[in-house]
């Protein structure tokens, strides 16, 4: 009787916990953050299909997309400090005004290049770790039904069956390190030509490099392309809490491993 009533208040007190997450996304959304589902397996394994994270708006200052005072300027940007390469960062899409997250990869002047599915940055080669293999269910996850994209499918992967990806430790200049998942070194956005970074803008790549419409995608072609700093609109710091199922009520579907875990 004890464990059962040990379990039943553990439930409470994680359904509490999401209850107290939400309230405090709504007193503070408006000023300094703004919650944010993940929608998409674009970034992978740092972010996964059903997190709920907290974005601080105050990171780089106040855009048009971010402020929440009227003195804010219409246009341009109220700069606290400038993004750092490595940032995890939402935006809005320059053309069709989605939020989008991504990782903040080259600066305003660098070049940019795939190569084999490896970064080239300002001609140099940025290292990449092998670090064994990031493993999920193949199914249809998310309110959406995305099925995951699978190293090991050939094309005939079941339902329920496991699906893998490589998974590597890129390491950016200045030591900032995190994790990347690859399928093949051919696709579609593994070789490009060189990108030069414009003035005031950015280059963002998701983490799940095989499966993210990212700064490697011309718009014209339903990517993000360059993304202007106007358009930022804070850095993702922290997962609040995560959802496997196909909402976020779903709380037998909670991952609790993942509850306020840091973003990096």
């Amino acid at each position: 009787m004890a464990s059962k009533a040990n379990s039943e208040g553990g439930i409470v007190e994680t359904i509490k916990t999401v209850v107290y997450a939400l309230l405090i996304a709504g007193v503070f959304r408006t000023l300094f953050f703004q919650p944010f589902w993940i929608p998409s397996g674009s970034m992978k394994d740092t972010l996964l299909i059903g997190d709920f994270i907290f974005v601080n708006k105050m990171a780089y200052g106040y855009s048009k997309y971010s402020c929440p005072f009227a003195m804010c300027p219409v246009s341009g940007r109220l700069l606290f400090s400038e993004p750092e390469r490595g940032d995890v960062v939402v935006f809005r899409h320059p053309v069709n005004g989605s939020d989008y997250i991504k990782r903040l990869i080259g600066l305003p002047g660098d070049t940019v290049q795939m190569r084999n599915g490896e970064i080239i940055l300002n001609g140099t080669l940025i290292p990449q770790t092998p670090d064994g293999q990031f493993s999920e269910i193949n199914d249809y996850q998310g309110p959406v039904g995305h099925l995951p994209r699978c190293e090991n499918s050939n094309g005939v992967l079941g339902i329920g069956a496991e699906c893998l990806k490589s998974r590597y430790i890129e390491t950016l200049p200045g030591g900032r390190v995190h994790a990347v998942l690859n399928i093949d070194t051919n696709g579609a956005s593994d070789n490009t030509d060189v990108f030069t970074v414009p003035a005031g803008n950015y280059f963002f790549m998701g983490d799940n490099r095989d499966n993210s419409q990212d700064s490697r995608v011309a718009q014209s072609r339903g990517g993000v392309g360059f993304v202007p700093a106007d358009n930022l609109i804070g850095r993702a710091d922290r997962v609040m809490f995560s959802s496997a199922g196909t909402s976020l009520f779903y709380f037998w579907t909670w991952r609790p491993d993942r509850f306020f875990k840091a973003v990096e």
